[in-house]
Order: C-alpha cells, then sequence, then structure tokens
C-alpha cells in the first residue's frame, strides 16, 4: 500500500490466524483495513497444524497462503510485510510506523503479534523442536499416541502436564534437568503410574533431519528416545510496544486486557491470540479473530451513526 495518508478504520499486527480472521471480518464489512506483518511466525518450525476443522493436518506456510489469496477479493483490506517499531497515538487517532518508513494512521489498532519462543538451552533441541519434540499434545499428541515419550521439563505445572500427556501414551519418562522441584505426593502418584522421573541434567539431544534418536546426561549415561513434549518454550511477547503505550502485562506474561475478546484499557487498541493468552492454538486464534472483529465494526458503526447524529444537530440544512 503506497498512499499512508489515507485514514484507515483499522491496522492489525501481525499476520497469523487471528489478525487475517481480523482482517477478513473486517475488509467483508467494507472497512479499510491494513495488516502489517514481519513474516516470521512462530508456528514456522511446524511441519503441520491440528485440531482445526477441514484444515487438520495443514501446513502453516499453506495456510497463511491460502488466507492471503482469499483475502485477495477484498481491495479494501492491504497486507504489507514490514515491522512495527512505533505506535503513537494523537487525538484519537493512532500513528503506526514501521521499520520500512511508512506511517499508517488508523481509528483504531489489534495486536496480534503472537509470542516468541525461547528455548532451554539443551544443545540439540532446536532440531527436533517442532518435529519431534512438541509444546502442545492438542496439537501433536495424536501422531505420538502410544508411543514412549520424554516428557521435560520441571515447575509447578509439571505434574498436571504428565498427568495430560499421559491420557495419549502410558509409556512415559520424566526429565527434569536437574532436581525436581515436585512434591513427595506428586512423586508418588507417578511411581505408582510407572512414571519414571531423572533428574540428571541433560547433556544434549541427538537426532537425525529433526527426528531425536537419543538423549545423553551430563553423567554419561542417554536414553534411546524418539519423542516427547516441552513443558516450557520460554515464549515471551513478540513485541513490547503495548507496554510503550501503557498497556501492563498479566503475571503469566499475556498483556492485561478487559474483555474476554481482547479490548484493552486504552481505547481503540485490541490485544487477541497468543499476544492476550501465550497460547491459543490455529483455530482458537481465528476464533478470536473473528469476534473482535465483529465487535471492533460495531464500535465502529455506532461511532459514525453518533457522529452523523450529532454533525446533523448542528447543520441542519446540511444533513
Amino acid at each position: 500500500m503506497k498512499d499512508t495518508n489515507v485514514l484507515m478504520d483499522v491496522v492489525i499486527v501481525g499476520g497469523g490466524p487471528a489478525g487475517l480472521s481480523a482482517a477478513l471480518l473486517l475488509g467483508r464489512s467494507c472497512r479499510l483495513v491494513v495488516v502489517i506483518d514481519e513474516g516470521k511466525a512462530r508456528n514456522s518450525v511446524t511441519y503441520e497444524s491440528h485440531g482445526y476443522l477441514t484444515r487438520d493436518g495443514v501446513k502453516p506456510s499453506d495456510f497463511k497462503e491460502i488466507a492471503i489469496a482469499q483475502m485477495k477479493a477484498y481491495t479494501n483490506v492491504h497486507i504489507e510485510q514490514d515491522v512495527v517499531e512505533q505506535v503513537q497515538q494523537e487525538q484519537g487517532i493512532f500513528r503506526t510506523l514501521t521499520r520500512g518508513g511508512h506511517t499508517f494512521s488508523s481509528k483504531k489498532i489489534i495486536f496480534a503479534t503472537g509470542m516468541k519462543d525461547h528455548l532451554p538451552p539443551i544443545p540439540g533441541l532446536t532440531e527436533v523442536y517442532g518435529t519431534s519434540v512438541f509444546p502442545c499434545p492438542y496439537c501433536d499428541g495424536w501422531e505420538r499416541r502410544n508411543e514412549p515419550l520424554a516428557v521435560i521439563g520441571n515447575d509447578e505445572r509439571l505434574f498436571h502436564f504428565v498427568k495430560t500427556i499421559y491420557s495419549w501414551s502410558k509409556d512415559l519418562i520424566v526429565l527434569t534437568n536437574g532436581p525436581s522441584t515436585i512434591t513427595r505426593e506428586e512423586r508418588r502418584e507417578m511411581e505408582a503410574h510407572h512414571i519414571q522421573m531423572i533428574e540428571t541434567e541433560i547433556l544434549a539431544m541427538k537426532s537425525n533431519e529433526g527426528k531425536l534418536d537419543e538423549i545423553v546426561f551430563i553423567d554419561g549415561q542417554s536414553i534411546p528416545c524418539k519423542g516427547g513434549f516441552l513443558l516450557d518454550t520460554g515464549a515471551k511477547q513478540a513485541t513490547l510496544i503495548p507496554s510503550t503505550m501503557g498497556i501492563p502485562m498479566n503475571e503469566t506474561g499475556g498483556y492485561v486486557t478487559t474483555s474476554d475478546y481482547g479490548h484493552t484499557a486504552i481505547e481503540g487498541v485490541y490485544i487477541i491470540g497468543d499476544a492476550k493468552n501465550c497460547f491459543t492454538g490455529v483455530i482458537g486464534a481465528a476464533r478470536e479473530g473473528y469476534y473482535i472483529g465483529e465487535l471492533m465494526n460495531k464500535d465502529l458503526i455506532e461511532e459514525e451513526w453518533d457522529a452523523h447524529r450529532t454533525h446533523a444537530n448542528r447543520h441542519p440544512g446540511l444533513s
């Protein structure tokens, strides 16, 4: 989009399922929309996405290509590959400045920027992440059902995570990569379910083309292993721009919103998808995008209706 002097209805920062879903709904509502996307999706390491009706097993990049191709029917929706570096608010209008040197003006703005993973510093983990070691059993558990699996992690969420993975496979080994923080009662329950736990520090994960083969420990011992689930991916907000605007984060690392659908304390600023929830899943993110698009369009309708009424009252002969 070349003409950045046009006042857009909505700027959407982030072109994942949440952002694109909002853009589609708003585009079909005859709104002027620009989506600004860096093109570095969190799920780019994933070969397949699951759980989205009619798109189960789709590759994330294919999903995005289909979405963008379908968006071309709406000439009022523009998609820009760029990076947002700053957002300013001036007299109720948002000025979005990009690394590419553009400034987009809009009545409202959606942050659908998601999270970025910062994996634990285990040598070899990056090579298997998204291929044979995963964070979400709902996304990848079916493909690993009944297989021997490693559950890797060590905080207060571990026991619940182990129980969750157990519903897909009873053949589990828990690797805490250091002294465990689980309680005695949790340890007893795991033992009663024949779940072994190794607290020795992990030296490395060995793999072949992303397929995990072996996990080696610092004491020289090793175990054969073909797959597993990671409790903590070290996910952090992909952008801190909402913080600079005065929107705080909650204790789980998501931005504080004032409704289930992403309204914030700043009028006209919305946050959806993983940026709000830390992890949503493809279908959950798309759902949020749809609903915030509908709610935002309702807000715009009311604002425009009221503005017209005010103008008519002030200038009755011009209405």
